[in-house]
């Protein structure tokens, strides 16, 4: 697992002003919790953290800090999201030897045959493992799995020392036949039928235009038709 050393600084100020003024001096606000302790409110220098974090599950021994060193597991980050610049950092104490529940990300290796559809339903995996022992992702192959064949959390191989905390039966990917042309003309077909989207032969036209050899509607004459006597006067002959 990595570990990755980083300077903490202690913080007295505390607020969304004092986080703006640790931002703006190129720091990350941060607060480490755990082991029954009070929260401590440091700052980390902005650039190594944020190279430290694109590793997963990254352990950071963190120096400088009154009563020794700290190892500390990232547990929550907060980014702008616009810029995807780091805005805050929780970070969970840990000790050598501490067994810890975490997230693994889940690595899907090899290919599926053309015709058929990748499914996946989780992306990690809850796993119980030795605090400096944390696997960075754990792998699951793909290669020749038939359409309709699943694999499950306990199918999954972890890495020595580590003990599945999601439930087993959990589907990890489903194997799916491949979605093609023909079967979306067959589903668009079978859902325009089922719904009625017909126009009969010589019915009536939006609007209430005639159809041929009608009335259409204000009195105006179909086509081959007499014009309509709409609104004709009453004979005034004797």
């Amino acid at each position: 697992m990595a570990e990755v050393r980083i300077n903490a600084e202690p913080r007295s100020e505390f607020g969304k002003g004092a986080a703006r003024r640790v931002r703006r001096s190129h720091k990350v606000p941060a607060v480490l919790y755990g082991h029954g302790t009070p929260p401590r409110h440091v700052s980390l220098p902005g650039h190594e953290l944020m190279l430290a974090l694109k590793t997963a599950n990254v352990l950071l021994l963190l120096e400088g800090l009154e009563g020794g060193d700290e190892l500390a597991l990232p547990k929550a980050v907060q980014r702008d999201a616009v810029s995807g610049l780091l805005e805050h950092v929780d970070l969970l104490l840990v000790r050598r030897g501490e067994k810890v529940t975490i997230e693994i990300p889940v690595q899907v290796t090899g290919a599926l045959a053309a015709d058929a559809f990748l499914d996946q339903q989780l992306v990690t995996l809850s796993v119980e493992a030795e605090a400096t022992h944390i696997p960075q992702q754990v792998e699951v192959s793909i290669e020749g799995l038939e359409v309709g064949r699943s694999v499950h959390a306990k199918d999954v191989p972890l890495p020595s020392g580590s003990v599945l905390q999601t439930d087993p039966e959990a589907i990890v990917l489903h194997i799916a036949p491949a979605v093609t042309a023909a079967a979306i003309e067959e589903e668009l077909a079978a859902a325009e039928a089922e719904l009625g989207v017909t126009t009969p032969e010589g019915g009536a036209a939006e609007g209430g235009q005639a159809t041929e050899g009608g009335t259409a509607e204000g009195g105006q004459a179909a086509e081959g038709g007499e014009p309509a006597a709409a609104n004709e006067p009453a004979s005034t002959e004797a």
